[in-house]
């Protein structure tokens, strides 16, 4: 789409500040200068530095933005959707498993028009689970209809991301916008960037709010209906018109950076072309491998080879006509793709320049395909030197040896095969039996004897040494507490978190017995499968074992909200099995953001304390309440600092989990890093935490509520400010007397309606 001429020579380039900044921070920095109304969120690294730098713009008073911290990326997504349904800006930042899974939400989006910006800050796809940046979660947005710009730079993703909300409100494209740039390459990795030193020249870049001229949910005197059932003959209409709109974005692009480009000094083409006038041989990459390979041109064009590279700043819609231009005269094109497209002989890149080029009866360019630098593999000056010798290779013979391959993978050699350290331990290692568990035959509850502490001191761990926890880390010494009081084999299955990665590292595992990790929000749905699939296959008589196993699922770091809905569909089909939360009041895995267990008024990354906003607002999730509703037969609270409590617990649940079915605890745990304290001081903490009744210690079994330690009747009980006074993360409510009151409150009455419980069974 042209530009009108005379428009663009009004434009006049606009000052500029020069800094020294990551990929993440400019994309903050775009939004923050864009100010947008809505941010729906959820922490996923390496993307959820972009809500971090936000949320401290928002706690200075630099933006209005509203920041939305969802339950997982699925309802991040759809608090997107709905703020664009009411007209709203909207943006949003994440990667590789919260891609997947909000993935469900894009194509609804994009068939309905309704636009925004998207940050995916690319990363591998589990599993098994890797946290570094490949494009294996990029190419799952391929077919969503969402307009997708690939920036190579922390510069380019500012520009980028300011360019992409023009192209997203532009009355013919009218679509949502993912800007993709590489993870810890370009998203961590800080370079010389360049922003507009005044906010009011973005905005007037972007120009006002078009969203309010459309449909929209804002407006009762013009009342619509979005997303009604259509039939076959009308979604095939509305999805032409996504195709159009789609297609019509890239002449919308060039329009857009062109007047960009007379702002800012900076170009972005469709295709950057580099060396490509009179290349014979060249190399396709997209983002941050493609900076890295110029240097590799510059080398073989100095040996006299004609080479050249195609990195594009597009790739919906895929730019078909100007890959045919620009390889004309290329001989052999080698495309780089950090993802495959399982099977078919090449990344999905690959085939669409094949497609592309297929089209041109002139065009002769012999294609190789080869996977690399999955997983975050670093790509050197080496490996594109590589990359263009195989080029090179296939231009000279006429023809590619193997058209698609993996580059850079490695058999291995049989003289470096792991052995174990340990011999397993099962059955026999783990029982003492000196822990009894009766029933009573007139209540049905549960007695447990405990031996004195030093006895149970003898029984194994059930976790190695050479975990990778922080100093003073309370979730693994917590779980080693309960465990104690299992006996027998175990299988247990973490979902991620920080007790997860810092355990079982490939090749390297701290467990002892049968481990599985499976994502946040769908570990107690595997457990559920894995226990019953146990079950029948006993029945059936399929595997022999002497004693039943205890399935245990262990989650942690804000894994209560985004699994929620899988913990609740199991403790409601009540599957013969131990859910158990460590509870350290954030995501502590990703960076300490904000989880629904973070207490009203606690400092994390994405609730942060300034002139605007005062930590973390509204109260703490009450878990355990929450599952107890689910008529499970038994829910405990425990902490460390009153082991035979939670060593009885331990037993019970057990007993519960074998002989009936799910048993929920949630263990409160110290994180000395984020909640700013000494790494000695966990316990101390703890037990002030639980003296104060923030966190009370008691069960519900059957039904039936018991508090099992109240600090009260043992003249034990202390103010609540004496548990924020020993961290770091609360120092500021101290100096609040409101929010401090408004804390005390709530403590207060979730304590003496827990009472009321304890004194009347049928509460």
């Amino acid at each position: 789409m042209p530009v009108i001429e005379n428009k663009l020579t009004e434009i006049v380039p606009a000052e500029q500040v020069t800094h020294f900044e990551s990929g993440n921070e400019m994309a903050a920095t775009a939004a923050a200068q864009i100010n947008y109304h809505i941010m729906g969120y959820f922490p996923i690294t390496p993307s959820t530095e972009v809500a971090q730098y936000l949320d401290q713009m928002k706690a200075k008073g630099l933006h209005d933005i509203q920041l939305i911290a969802a339950d997982g990326e699925h309802g991040s997504a759809g608090i997107c959707y709905g703020a664009a349904m009411a007209g709203a800006r909207v943006v949003n930042a994440t990667s590789s498993q919260g891609f997947l899974y909000m993935l469900e939400q894009l194509p609804t989006q994009s068939g309905t028009r309704f636009p925004m910006v998207l940050n995916l800050v690319t990363r591998a796809v589990s599993g098994p689970l890797d946290i570094r940046g490949d494009h294996s979660d990029l190419y799952y947005g391929l077919n969503v209809g969402w307009v997708i710009l690939t920036a190579s730079t922390p510069q380019a993703v500012y520009d980028m991301n300011i360019m992409a909300l023009k192209i997203a409100e532009h009355s013919e494209v009218r679509l949502p916008v993912i800007v993709a740039y590489d993870g810890f390459f370009t998203s961590h990795q800080k370079r010389k960037v360049l922003y507009f030193k005044d906010n009011q020249v973005v905005q007037d870049f972007v120009g006002p709010n078009p969203n309010h001229n459309y449909p929209n949910v804002s407006d009762p005197s013009r009342p619509v209906t979005i997303g009604a059932h259509m039939g076959g003959d009308d979604l095939l209409n509305n999805h032409y018109q996504l195709s159009e709109a789609l297609e019509k974005a890239g002449e919308v692009y060039e329009e857009v950076s062109r007047e960009y480009a007379l702002l800012s000094g900076r170009e972005y083409p469709i295709l950057d072309l580099y060396r490509m006038d009179d290349a014979e041989v060249a190399v396709f990459l997209l983002n941050s491998a493609g900076e890295s390979a110029k240097d590799t041109v510059d080398a073989l064009r100095a040996k006299g080879i004609k080479a050249g590279l195609v990195r594009p700043n597009i790739i919906r819609p895929f730019p078909t006509e100007q890959l045919r231009q620009a390889l004309k005269n290329v001989k052999a094109l080698l495309v780089g793709e950090r993802a495959d497209s399982y099977g078919a002989q090449g990344g999905n890149l690959t085939h669409e320049i094949r497609s592309a080029l297929q089209v041109d009866p002139d065009n002769k360019t012999i294609i190789l395909s080869r996977i690399f630098g999955l997983g975050g593999k670093d790509f050197y000056a080496d490996d594109a030197e590589a990359f263009f010798q195989l080029a090179i290779d296939a231009a000279e013979k006429g023809y590619a040896d193997r058209p698609f391959d993996y580059y850079g993978y490695y058999p291995g050699e049989e003289k470096d095969a792991l052995v174990p350290v340990l011999e397993p331990m099962h059955g026999e290692a783990f029982k003492t039996g000196l822990i009894q568990v009766t029933q009573n035959e007139d209540t049905g509850l549960l007695k447990v004897k405990l031996p004195p502490l030093s006895q149970l001191a003898v029984k194994p761990h059930r976790l190695a040494p050479g975990h990778g926890a922080c100093p003073g880390c309370g979730a693994l010494s917590a779980l080693e507490l309960f465990f104690k009081g299992i006996e027998g084999d175990m299988v247990v299955l973490f979902q991620t978190g920080c007790a997860y990665v810092v355990t079982a590292s490939y090749p390297y595992s701290s467990h002892k017995q049968t481990f599985v990790h499976n994502l946040f929000q769908n570990g107690a749905a595997t457990l559920a499968g894995m226990v019953d699939a146990f079950y029948e296959l006993k029945r059936r008589g399929e595997v022999q074992v002497s004693d039943d196993v205890t399935f245990v699922m262990v989650s942690g770091d804000g894994g209560m909200d985004i699994g929620m809905g899988a913990t609740i569909g199991a403790a409601l089909r009540n599957h013969k099995m131990i859910i158990l939360e460590y509870d350290n009041e954030g995501y502590m895995n990703t960076g300490s953001q904000l989880s629904y267990s973070t207490p009203m008024g606690h400092m994390t990354s994405t609730s942060g304390v300034g002139k605007t906003q005062k930590g973390k607002k509204g109260h703490h999730k009450d878990t355990a309440q929450i599952l107890a509703a689910c008529n499970i037969p038994y829910v405990f609270t425990g902490a460390e600092s009153n082991p035979q409590d939670l060593l009885q617990k331990a037993a019970k649940a057990q007993w519960y989990a074998n002989n009936v079915g799910t048993a929920y605890g949630k263990i409160l745990c110290a994180c000395p890093l984020n909640w700013k304290t000494p790494d000695n001081k966990g316990y101390d903490l703890v037990k002030t935490a639980v003296d104060s009744c923030f966190f009370p210690l008691y069960e519900i079994e059957q039904g039936i509520t018991n508090i099992t330690y109240n600090p009260e009747l043992k003249g034990k009980r202390i103010a609540a400010v004496e548990w924020l006074k020993g961290m770091g993360k609360t120092k500021h409510l101290l100096k609040d007397e409101e929010l401090l009151q408004n804390f005390e409150t709530e403590i207060e009455r979730r304590w003496s309606r827990l009472k009321l419980r304890h004194e009347n069974s049928l509460l």
